[in-house]
């Protein structure tokens, strides 16, 4: 079953952000560098797209350094797009999203005409540790878990720049399958909108294709790459519960702890640096998410038809 989350206040969120767009200069969209596809928000696209736009592929340093480029020149070939990684902890280059701002909007500055940013993206993208680390003093809370800010808050970063952070926000339906279980992979959605277990073993299927170094560097299973690879799913889980002391009384392997500690390694950081997708594998998957749609939106319509003649049909029986 897909993953979907889109609780009360994202809809407060989407409505603040429809309203404080029409004075903004540039919009800020934080992205999970681990899934810079992924975690660009359709929604936001859809309220923002006449504005010009500063991508920021947060927490590179928890990414793959190989695919990070990659990332960045496929969102820098876009209209009205700028791209840049950062690690909202380091205070040197969190700087540049001021310079990267004041090349896309030039004309803003100076007390008459100062910058207006809105910076948005999904929960638990290290929205407010950026800007924390922006204005040199705690404004913005901060938590591991996705849905800490829950109102807009507007910080001065400088007598002419005024940034708005607002709430993380998804969309209302995730059509892309692969996307929604990165997001849950990541922490972006709330913990009672899918199952750890079935998200660790659909993680896993993808690390031991692409990082089974890492699985064997953090985990000590005593396999080769290939070897690690050939394994189902289940097995590579049921190998890391034995090793990590996931085990119930009886003997019993805890698969429910093994997936936490999965879940827990990848966003932590200590499975290694790890990116959930390259630029080619999510255009992939949207071309796959757009046939669906065709085909439910098909379906649909002939449902419609269906229920109209049906209507008509009763409207007709009771004419006297």
């Amino acid at each position: 079953m897909a993953i979907q989350w889109f609780p009360g206040h994202m809809h407060l969120t989407r409505k603040a952000i429809a309203e404080r767009i029409k004075d903004i200069d540039v919009v800020i969209e934080l992205l999970d560098a681990r899934l810079p596809g992924s975690s660009a928000n359709p929604l936001l696209a859809e309220m923002t797209g006449h504005k010009p736009t500063l991508k920021v592929l947060n927490k590179q340093d928890l990414a793959d350094p190989t695919r990070t480029p990659l990332w960045l020149d496929w969102y820098n070939a876009k209209l009205e797009t700028h791209a840049i990684a950062l690690d909202a902890s380091d205070a040197a280059p969190a700087r540049k999203l001021i310079d990267g701002c004041r090349v896309l909007a030039p004309n803003r500055q100076g007390l008459s005409r100062p910058m207006r940013v809105l910076i948005c993206g999904i929960p638990n993208v290290g929205k407010s540790t950026l800007i924390n680390t922006l204005s040199a003093k705690r404004q913005a809370k901060t938590g591991d878990e996705a849905g800490v800010t829950k109102q807009e808050q507007r910080i001065v970063l400088a007598d002419d720049f005024y940034l708005w952070d607002t709430p993380g926000m998804l969309w209302p339906r995730i059509i892309v399958d692969q996307s929604g279980d990165r997001l849950a992979a990541t922490g972006a959605v709330g913990r009672n909108a899918y199952d750890e277990e079935v998200v660790a073993l659909d993680l896993l299927m993808y690390l031991k294709q692409h990082y089974a170094a890492d699985i064997e560097a953090r985990y000590k299973l005593g396999l080769e790459v290939e070897d690690i690879a050939a394994l189902h799913d289940d097995e590579l889980l049921e190998k890391i519960a034995r090793k990590r002391g996931a085990v119930m009384s009886g003997g019993k392997l805890n698969m429910q702890k093994a997936a936490e500690i999965v879940l827990t390694d990848l966003r932590s950081g200590v499975l290694g640096r790890i990116s959930l997708e390259t630029p080619a594998e999510f255009e992939g998957w949207l071309a796959e998410a757009a046939v669906k749609e065709e085909a439910r939106a098909v379906k649909k319509a002939e449902w419609d038809k269906r229920k109209q003649r049906k209507d008509a049909s009763r409207e007709r029986r009771r004419e006297p």
